[in-house]
């Protein structure tokens, strides 16, 4: 029996080094016992250290080791074990890493989802307070507790050093504890929770948050989805939830009354559009489907029908382009053409599946001009982005995504209003009336691009968005 013993800190990297060397020796899974952070356990086998192995002689794929280093930090105790297990497989089938049918892959996969989440959480719900004091270099320093599922803090660390460089801080956990001082990291052992003061943080936590609460949108189930009730406690305005959801209805019935009217110009017609059986609230997606047949009988000159988007009613990913080509609209379904096929592939590579996702486009019509038998694209007006944006409108309520993807110029506009300076806007997150949108370029772009290594170093930029946007939503 061999005995691996992995610390507390670096958990993940002393992993890999007992890995590659218990396979360098051929060690099986069964003849390994794994312990963390525990010489007791040790101490009772006294069983024989794991071998090192020589540096090269072991080789897995990419996709294994990003796996791992996730897993290493999930709070099961037989995640080392599961590890191991599944890498001796894997050396003699590393078709493993793509076979969803395999148990054990499906198992440390989930394991993987959940460190992810927990460390977004932390990202989301860490709250620092000020100490009131400089350090020595006069920089301000600030102290924060936060309790993780798992084992997070580590590798989540760095993102707090990129966020907040510009001061010394601290993070504690039951586990571990991160401290950021003078620009150095440094990771010590876990302490009981501090005793922290407030500040004039909380009452502006309180002020944001109560001021972004919509009531008419409220979903208690939702919100302590993405808010856990556990991380409550350490949440400056969590305190204000109980009265924001007792209040919801009167505050919604409010905003209802104070909504300005319409201006009475062409009212009637706008009037018996938004108040039609059906629309707005309570619509379905057969309803929606059946106005688009009804509003497809009478086409004009240069437009083609309405096509819908396609995917899961209650996706966490809406994928929105910018409008229907000549193949959509022959066989009335979103992204089927050129740019859609382009898509399909750069999302595989990246891990973004599309059929999770709820594809469309923020114009429904195909616009065109007649060049003998050939429909020529023509770019959507101002004015038909304004008609159809009743359309993704109801999408985006039916399904209500935690994040929107939108590609190109148009769907930009749709969206945050703009479609001004794309380029320099791509790969981040901006926060909408819909909610966060993440920008990026159109696959048609990419497709038009006449130098072979700009499109190529374009289409890498846009793999890497659509990356991004996997683990965003993960």
């Amino acid at each position: 029996m061999r005995t691996v013993a992995l610390p507390r800190i670096g958990t993940a990297a002393a992993w890999r080094t007992a890995a590659r060397g218990l396979l360098a020796a051929q060690v099986p899974p069964e003849a390994v016992l794994w312990a963390w952070d525990s010489p007791a356990q040790i101490d009772l086998f006294g069983a024989e250290p794991a071998p090192v192995a020589p540096r090269g002689d072991v080789t897995v794929p990419k996709a294994f080791v990003a796996l791992a280093e996730n897993v290493c930090w999930h709070s099961d105790p037989e995640r080392f074990a599961r590890l191991y297990a599944f890498l001796w497989r894997l050396r003699r089938q590393p078709q493993l890493m793509v076979d969803r049918g395999d148990a054990q892959l499906a198992t440390l996969r989930g394991m993987e989802k959940n460190v992810r989440r927990c460390a977004h959480k932390m990202t989301a719900f860490v709250r620092f307070r000020d100490l009131g004091e400089a350090g020595a270099d006069g920089r301000r320093r600030f102290a924060a507790w936060f309790e993780p599922t798992h084992h997070t803090l580590e590798p989540t660390a760095p993102f707090f050093t990129r966020r907040f460089a510009d001061m010394d801080w601290a993070i504690h956990t039951p586990d571990v504890t991160a401290r950021f001082e003078g620009g150095q990291l440094s990771l010590h052992e876990g302490s009981p929770r501090p005793d922290l003061p407030e500040d004039g943080a909380d009452e502006l936590w309180g002020t944001y948050f109560r001021n972004i609460f919509n009531p008419a949108r409220l979903k208690v189930k939702a919100m302590t989805s993405e808010m856990p009730r556990k991380y409550w406690k350490n949440l400056p305005e969590a305190r204000h939830i109980p009265d924001l959801i007792a209040n919801a209805e009167a505050r919604a019935r409010e905003m209802a009354e104070a909504a300005p009217t319409l201006p009475p110009v062409r009212a009637e017609r706008i009037l018996e559009r938004l108040h039609a059986p059906g629309v707005l609230r309570g619509m379905t997606f057969d309803d929606l489907r059946k106005r688009a047949e009804a509003e497809n009988r009478e086409t004009q000159p240069g437009y083609g029908r309405i096509v819908l988007g396609e995917g899961p009613a209650d996706a966490r990913l809406m994928v929105v382009g910018e409008q229907p080509g000549d193949v959509e609209d022959r066989e009335g379904r979103p992204f089927v053409g050129p740019a859609g096929q382009m898509f399909d592939t750069v999302a595989a590579e990246a891990g973004l599946e599309r059929g999770a996702a709820y594809v469309t486009n923020a114009v429904k019509r195909f616009k065109f001009t007649l060049r003998g038998k050939r429909r020529i694209h023509q770019s959507p007006t101002s004015g038909d982005i304004e008609h159809a944006r009743w359309w993704i409108a109801q999408e985006l309520d039916l399904v209500q995504p935690k994040l929107i993807l939108a590609m190109g110029g148009t769907a930009a506009e749709t969206l945050t209003g703009s479609r001004k300076g794309i380029l320099k806007r791509r790969g981040a997150v901006e926060e909408t009336e819909y909610g966060p949108v993440f920008l990026t370029v159109h696959p048609s772009y990419l497709l038009r691009l006449p130098d072979a290594a700009a499109k190529a170093a374009e289409t890498a930029r846009f793999r890497d968005d659509l990356a991004s946007v996997a683990k965003l939503v993960a």
